[in-house]
């Protein structure tokens, strides 16, 4: 708006004429300037400059809006984008109803949580046909890890929608609208970013997957945090892809130890770290998201998957759309399983801290060793 033409604003003629002769052609070239700086260069009287500034002012400057505004637009918004459901009742409730389109939803946790296993179900889900609930087309997933298992996502499959999966060639035909993708180095995945823009439209993609970006990244990081600064052409391309396309684009991330300098960077934490420091245990089982501060600010939707006691939890630590809550959950042969479909509210420092207190205890669904 600071660009639009004095001439498209229905100035007076005379001050019109004026600005023009002294080459102020935009909102920005007289807003930039004071009524004094004007007055002398054009030589028009106080009354007119300040008449002339607010005509420009509330033609250039955009309107106030209502929060209740506000709410309608984002509610009109997310009804046109909308979701891609996961079919686990309380997390697409509090999601509104499941994965949203257009934006970056991460899921974070430690080895063999079910990072995997999430990602595989919901490229099964978008795949189904939209009379069964999917979104009935084509899953981009971009296998890092090698992860990928074709037998485990016929069997999630099988198990979710029998009536599905039982008719002939229904397996073969989901399973084929299933492209994967292994990179073998960040290079390659670079190279590779300009045809995933273009395979969104030509092959109706309705689900992007990369599972995971901090293995993807590995060779960019050293001991401690990733350098970001590498990323960040990624991170903006991919959340390019996300808005350009209007699909849900899920991306996992690792974790990582808490290094001892990150635990007090504002002068409210010290105390806790006094407290780490005399109980070494509370430094060595906290982790962080393995991507740093930059990659949390580009995603919208953060889900952490961790361990605790040798159960499993999941929590939306953030969204725009709801407060923080958690889940059990385990995994069965149909994929992810919530134990309970009413979450608990969380407070405090238990939103960002990611707990793998007795995971080793956890046996993991299928002997293939997916995440």
């Amino acid at each position: 708006m600071a660009n639009k033409l004095l001439s498209e604003m229905g100035l007076p003629k005379s001050i019109a004429n004026i600005f023009t002769a002294r080459n102020l052609l935009t909102a920005k070239d007289v807003l930039s300037l004071t009524e004094f700086e004007m007055m002398e260069l054009l030589d028009v009287g106080f009354a007119e400059i300040t008449s002339a500034v607010v005509r420009v002012s509330e033609i250039a400057c955009p309107p106030y809006q209502t929060a209740l505004s506000l709410l309608e637009q984002r509610i009109q918004n997310e009804y046109f984008a909308g979701h891609l459901p996961t079919r686990l009742k309380g997390l697409d409730e509090v999601l509104c109803g499941g994965i949203p389109f257009g934006v970056l939803t991460e899921l974070v946790g430690p080895a063999g949580i079910g990072k995997t296993q999430f990602c595989m179900k919901l490229s099964l889900l978008a795949s189904l046909p939209a009379k069964f609930g999917g979104l009935d087309g084509c899953v981009i997933y971009i296998d890092v890890e090698s992860k990928f298992s074709s037998r485990r996502v016929i069997e999630m499959g099988v198990n979710s929608f029998p009536e599905i999966f039982h008719m002939e060639g229904m397996a073969q035909e989901m399973a084929g609208r299933i492209l994967v993708l292994q990179p073998a180095s960040l290079d390659e995945f670079t190279e590779s970013l300009q045809q995933i823009k273009v395979s969104l439209l030509q092959h109706q993609v309705k689900l992007l997957v990369i599972d995971s970006m901090a293995a993807l990244a590995s060779g960019e990081f050293e001991q401690g945090p990733p350098r970001q600064r590498s990323l960040g052409w990624h991170i903006s391309f991919i959340k390019s892809l996300a808005e350009f396309s209007r699909i849900p684009v899920v991306v996992t991330n690792q974790v990582r130890s808490q290094s001892r300098d990150e635990i007090c960077q504002y002068y409210f934490q010290v105390q806790r770290r006094d407290d780490i420091i005399k109980d070494p245990t509370r430094f060595d089982s906290h982790l962080v998201p393995a991507l740093g501060i930059h990659w949390a600010h580009a995603v919208s939707i953060r889900i952490v998957l961790e361990a605790k006691s040798g159960e499993r939890f999941m929590k939306v630590a953030k969204s725009p759309i709801s407060p923080p809550m958690v889940f059990p959950f385990n995994i069965t042969s149909s994929g992810i399983s919530l134990l309970r479909d009413v979450g608990v509210e969380m407070t405090g420092p238990q939103i960002n801290a990611i707990q793998n207190q007795g995971h080793d205890d956890i046996i993991n669904f299928g002997s293939e060793g997916l995440q």
